[in-house]
């Protein structure tokens, strides 16, 4: 493999590994904002909780398409 070649190779598995790295805080994100949903009790922050929860899902389904397109390319 050319130096070029397998230099690109080696940034391309660092960018997949830093966006799965950004995929699983994305997936704790989401999971603390359901917690945190389902326990206030304030309806402010009822509407605070759900848009912080569709966010963090519409993130993580951002970066999953970003790793897909990575590993297809």
């Amino acid at each position: 493999m050319k130096k070029g070649k397998k230099h690109a190779e080696l940034q391309k598995k660092a960018e997949i590994a830093r966006l799965r790295k950004e995929l699983a805080h994305t997936k704790g994100a989401i999971d603390s904002a359901q917690c945190n949903f389902e326990q206030a009790l304030d309806p402010t922050m009822v509407d605070c909780y759900i848009y912080e929860w569709k966010a963090a899902q519409m993130r993580y389904q951002f970066l999953l398409k970003c790793v897909k397109q990575f590993e297809a390319s």
